[in-house]
């Protein structure tokens, strides 16, 4: 079985977000980190080389593939801001209706930019998030 790719780094969270050169997406990275580490509780982990997440569980698939992943994180692309762990609990649908313009891949959240969509439901969608992949997912 291959080992996980995407792996907890030493590497410094707010100094990625930092040196990101784009200003808006500097700008909504370091709201991000406030934001997800509130609502979290946790501190920012990157995640191998461009993913910083939040929290952590173990997953196990019935192919009998496990690893551990963060519980939420985002990452700063050039093209959007990619969020995970958002979108697949039961209150997801209803939340991601009410966000503001957004896409939705396999498991992220794509948005363009933070102004493009209302905070207090993006906070929701983070709160319930996490509740549920630690709830749902953490389960031995």
């Amino acid at each position: 079985m291959s080992e996980a790719k995407t792996r907890p780094t030493d590497v410094d969270p707010r100094g990625f977000v930092e040196a990101l050169e784009h200003p808006v997406r500097r700008a909504d990275g370091l709201l991000l980190l406030e934001l997800m580490q509130e609502t979290s509780g946790q501190p920012p982990v990157m995640w191998g080389p461009t993913i910083i997440g939040f929290g952590a569980y173990h997953f196990r698939y019935p192919t009998g593939r496990e690893g551990d992943a963060a519980a939420i994180g985002f990452s700063p692309r050039k093209a959007s801001l990619s969020l995970y762990g958002l979108t697949a609990g039961p209150e997801a649908a209803d939340l991601l209706a009410r966000l503001g313009k957004h896409k939705v891949g396999a498991a992220c959240l794509y948005i363009n930019k933070l102004a493009d969509v209302d905070l207090g439901v993006l906070r929701q969608l983070m709160a319930t998030g996490y509740r549920h992949v630690l709830t749902e997912l953490h389960r031995p």
